[in-house]
């Protein structure tokens, strides 16, 4: 759309533009009519492949002005859930929470209600999400959570189709995977740090746990690939809790708990905001990304009566209740990235990028009932996260954030409907 808004383009080839795209959507709305009316309509023509646990939502999708789907509540769900841990391949085992032995059910059945949204969040619609990004590139930035999130998709998905493996290498932590039939692609990048991170142990042998984190330079292990995606979701969070050495301009400048002799505790929150400055920096000034980034934040953990490693745990069985306050630490990081978002979201616009933000932390802060706990592993495993606090069963909460990103994605495209309309008018 950069070059609808030029001022340098020649007005005829302006109007050119103008009638192309606007052919183009008179002509392929009326072809879509059946299934826009009726979100069933592909599920009358072919049978899924997995029709016992289909359960297709109402089509509408919040998107008056003024209505803000990130302030609500959970409610009950009867009709959850959408797949199980037999119907998906796709979770790893310490997410498989009723394979462990999970005795109750309750924590995913539950669905977000928004604040005064007439239309409300509909339940994630599989055939309406495929045919939303029917010929698009999705990618996931980030750490283990957000390759829950992105297994949470699949999942969901997997009520219309599986994805075939499109790796393009061996490598666990870089997967990609399409849907054939909708000629839709999804990707996973490992970077849980979001800046350039060496591994503890290789600059500091004595000192077995200590990152190095260049802030200033973002990791080319997903800036140099993110030109070939439509959509990338970025989002990074609790490996920042990790003792780490900060640099910039190649310089040590602090550390977070490194106890190291001379070197000044900037705290994480200082590193924390400067790599997500730094990541975001990267799509603003991106030559080859011109897709639609979604800041998804940071979901927290919910460890009670010690921390992950002095036997905290996650035991409740039923969400928070709205007045429930966040704990400080996510308060700030929460409140890091969004001072960091809406500081890039305005050099992004001069730019004609697109930011976007997935304002879930307040959701997911009200789901202690969510995580694993000790079922994410047999009762005699040697693990280090024994009891893990800080992913999400599948199914499970995290399942929600895929309501929030249909929603996000469908936004989008009414927003580019009504710029069509606004030219044309």
């Amino acid at each position: 759309m950069e070059l609808l808004h030029s001022a340098t383009f020649p007005s005829k080839q302006k109007l050119l533009i103008v009638v192309t795209i606007a052919t183009a959507l008179f002509t392929i709305i009326p072809l879509l009519y059946p299934f826009l009316e009726d979100p069933n309509f592909f599920l009358k023509q072919q049978p899924p492949s997995q029709s016992s646990i289909i359960k297709l939502q109402n089509p509408l999708v919040a998107s008056h002005d003024g209505c803000d789907i990130f302030s609500g509540e959970w409610v009950p769900n009867p009709d959850a859930p959408y797949y199980t841990n037999t119907t998906c391949w796709a979770i790893h085992e310490h997410q498989n929470c009723m394979k462990f032995g999970r005795p109750d059910t309750d924590f995913f059945m539950w669905k977000w209600k928004p604040y005064g949204c007439v239309d409300g969040l509909p339940v994630f619609d599989p055939f309406r999400f495929l045919e939303t990004v029917r010929g698009k590139t999705m990618a996931f930035v980030g750490d283990s959570v957000s390759r829950n999130h992105m297994q949470s998709l699949i999942c969901l998905l997997s009520q219309v189709e599986y994805p075939v493996d499109a790796s393009v290498n061996d490598d666990d932590y870089f997967k990609r995977w399409a849907y054939e039939t909708y000629n839709f692609t999804i990707a996973v990048f490992w970077t849980p740090h979001l800046v350039k991170s060496i591994e503890p142990g290789q600059t500091h042998p004595k000192n077995t746990d200590i990152f190095d984190l260049y802030l200033d330079e973002a990791d080319e292990t997903w800036t140099a690939d993110i030109g070939d995606f439509d959509y990338v979701i970025i989002s990074s969070g609790h490996w920042h809790y990790r003792p780490s050495v900060y640099y910039e301009n190649q310089t040590i400048i602090g550390c977070h708990y490194c106890q190291l002799p001379n070197i000044t505790d900037l705290t994480m929150f200082y590193g924390y905001r400067k790599a997500f400055r730094t990541a975001l920096k990267a799509i603003v000034d991106s030559k080859t990304f011109k897709g639609v980034m979604y800041l998804r934040t940071f979901a927290p953990s919910h460890f009670e009566g010690g921390l992950w490693n002095e036997g905290g745990d996650c035991l409740r069985k039923q969400p928070y209740k709205n007045d429930e306050a966040q704990d400080d630490t996510t308060r700030k990081l929460h409140k890091i990235q969004l001072e960091e978002f809406w500081r890039a979201e305005e050099e992004a616009k001069k730019k004609g990028k697109r930011l976007r933000l997935l304002d879930t932390t307040q959701a997911m802060w009200l789901r202690p009932d969510g995580h694993p706990s000790r079922y994410g592993h047999m009762p005699e495993a040697n693990v280090t996260l024994y009891n893990d606090c800080v992913h999400w069963c599948l199914p499970g909460p995290i399942d929600n954030l895929n309501d929030f990103l249909l929603a996000m994605l469908k936004r989008e495209d009414k927003g580019l409907l009504a710029q069509v309309r606004k030219m044309l008018s």
